[in-house]
């Protein structure tokens, strides 16, 4: 391929984000329009870099290297390989499915929809960056769009839950952008390009220098996916958000948290790394079986969802804890439980985004979100019905659905390596159905409450939003193979083979 895919992809929405800022005030429709001709531009072309893409092969593809600042040893550093593919796609189609859900904002429609074009550039910007520096730009632009999307477009309490999610991802930042300093000035010659330094391994020997390093950016990630105890800001920035920037937040900005743990601790931090595993995996446990029992606690349906994320990314960080860790369990182990972890992300991206794109849909029609409102909507919306229930069947770990294959992968591979975290994670499957079969009880069966008695089904454009989640969660439900042999020669040259 001898054109700059990569540079199309992440820079065609801060085109359309441009282009809807000269559309005049007013024009509506023009303004949606391009947002939504832009994100499916993105998206073909995501779907061109899959097809293009050699997954027999470990290195990364696509390079596109340029000076930036040469002075500092800044290059312009985009490649793609099996660990960010499927987040690239995953990003294009929320992305595009929140473009479509919000068709019918009317409240600042030019800055909502150009600030969503600039987030979007950003999430690409980090899954494609082999450069430090710029790593940390695109990790940074994708914290002030999302900053005005709850603030402005959010609930009664957006102020607060705006300046909170803000404060707890910049804390997460500066430590980030503190290690990557000890890293640049620990090279020779200096440079921040990240395949350089993990071939340097520039603390390999000096464990408290590179726990030291491990821990800033452990910080800014932990913060992300979140995990256990950094995991507060979450409920409310969810519960605020308006409905596509819920989607976005758990669909994709959380496994940006994730992402970092595999591109750049791993291979640059191999040391620390192992000794952090055990910690990780402890943490993860912890969010597994906290997030399952919170989830079970709460009557806001937002908020539910929210705890679930908790509870689903501490399958994430189980996964790529185990991999991290020093065992005698095979590279086979460790590959299948890594494989787990970047399936896992990319099946709660589908998944969770689609269970708040429901509560938007149900929450526009019953102005509540309070459980106790609901019942017996089963038989007055049953597409709605049908629709919610397979993604909270999806969410459980149902065999045939996305959710169980990743999950399942994950406990296979951490078993030989960490018996009893794995085995008392377990509890987190057991609450997790719990909680999702109550709730589909509560909103579904029983008498039909008066409150919700006149309320209409999904339209078109609801359903037409997400509808390409049903066929990606049935599809790596049903036949995994071409996701995990995507990321597969990549795991295995992360993992030393």
């Amino acid at each position: 391929m001898n054109y700059p895919i990569l540079s199309l992809i992440i820079f065609i929405p801060l085109i359309g984000a441009l282009i809807t800022l000269f559309i005049p005030r007013g024009s509506d429709k023009a303004i949606k329009w391009t947002a939504a001709v832009t994100a499916s531009i993105t998206l073909l072309l995501s779907v061109i870099l899959w097809f293009h893409f050699d997954s027999s092969i470990a290195v990364q593809q696509f390079k596109e290297v340029l000076d930036w600042i040469p002075a500092l040893g800044i290059k312009y550093n985009l490649a793609v390989d099996g660990l960010s593919l499927l987040l690239i796609f995953l990003t294009a189609l929320l992305s595009l499915v929140c473009i479509i859900y919000s068709w019918n904002l009317t409240n600042r429609v030019k800055e909502y929809f150009a600030l969503f074009l600039l987030l979007e550039m950003g999430m690409l910007g980090v899954f494609l960056s082999m450069d430090l520096f710029l790593f940390y730009v695109f990790w940074e632009i994708s914290l002030v769009p999302m900053y005005f999307i709850i603030g402005i477009w959010g609930g009664p309490r957006k102020e607060y839950a705006a300046i909170k999610f803000f404060l707890y991802t910049l804390v997460g930042s500066v430590a980030m952008l503190l290690s990557i300093i000890a890293l640049y000035f620990n090279t020779s010659p200096h440079t921040f390009d990240i395949s350089a330094i993990a071939l340097q391994h520039p603390f390999a020997g000096a464990i408290i220098p590179a726990c030291m390093v491990f821990f800033g950016f452990f910080l800014a990630f932990a913060i992300k996916v979140p995990m256990f105890p950094f995991h507060t800001w979450l409920p409310d920035a969810h519960v605020e958000a308006p409905t596509a920037g819920s989607i976005i937040l758990a669909g994709v900005l959380l496994k940006m948290g994730g992402y970092g743990f595999l591109r750049i601790c791993m291979p640059i931090l191999p040391e620390a790394c192992q000794k952090f595993a055990l910690p990780l995996a402890i943490l993860a446990l912890i969010s597994i079986v906290y997030g399952a029992f919170v989830a079970m606690a709460q009557w806001d349906l937002k908020k539910l969802i929210a705890y679930s994320s908790v509870n689903h990314m501490g399958y994430v960080m189980l996964g790529i804890s185990a991999a991290m860790a020093v065992s005698t369990a095979s590279v086979t182990t460790k590959a299948t439980a890594l494989s787990g972890a970047i399936l896992q992300m990319f099946n709660h991206g589908i998944i969770t985004g689609a269970l708040f794109l429901l509560v938007g849909v149900i929450y526009e029609r019953a102005h509540t979100r309070d459980l106790h409102e609901f019942g017996g909507l089963g038989v007055k919306v049953p597409v709605y019905t049908a629709i919610m229930s397979l993604f909270c069947f999806g969410s459980l770990g149902l065999p045939g659905l996305s959710g169980f294959i990743s999950e399942f992968m994950v406990f296979l591979g951490a078993f030989p390596i960490f018996t009893l975290i794995t085995v008392i994670s377990v509890i987190g499957i057991v609450v997790t159905a719990a909680f999702f079969l109550w709730t589909i009880e509560r909103i579904f069966f029983g008498p039909l409450k008066e409150k919700v008695a006149n309320l209409p089904d999904m339209n078109l454009r609801e359903i037409l939003a997400v509808s390409p989640l049903i066929v990606f969660m049935l599809w790596v439900g049903i036949y995994p193979a071409p996701f995990l042999n995507t990321m597969n020669s990549a795991i295995l040259h992360l993992l030393g083979k």
